[in-house]
């Protein structure tokens, strides 16, 4: 499923279960987040060796299928 796909089917969901109102109040208080995501992103895997990464993918690969 595409990023655009997901959005979607997510927004579907949303005003399914929610209708169209509700939807958009959760939609304006889930906000868009604040701060540098950029130098956070940074920051973060900064302090990840290449073996942890590995060791993460290869934990959620297991756990996805």
């Amino acid at each position: 499923m595409t990023p655009i796909e997901l959005r979607k089917k997510g927004y579907q969901i949303l005003v399914e279960h929610l209708g169209q109102v509700d939807a958009i109040r959760f939609l304006q208080q889930a906000g868009w987040g604040s701060g540098d995501y950029t130098q956070e992103r940074k920051e973060t895997l900064d302090k990840v060796t290449r073996e942890e990464f590995w060791e993460d993918l290869k934990r959620i690969r297991k756990t996805s299928c």
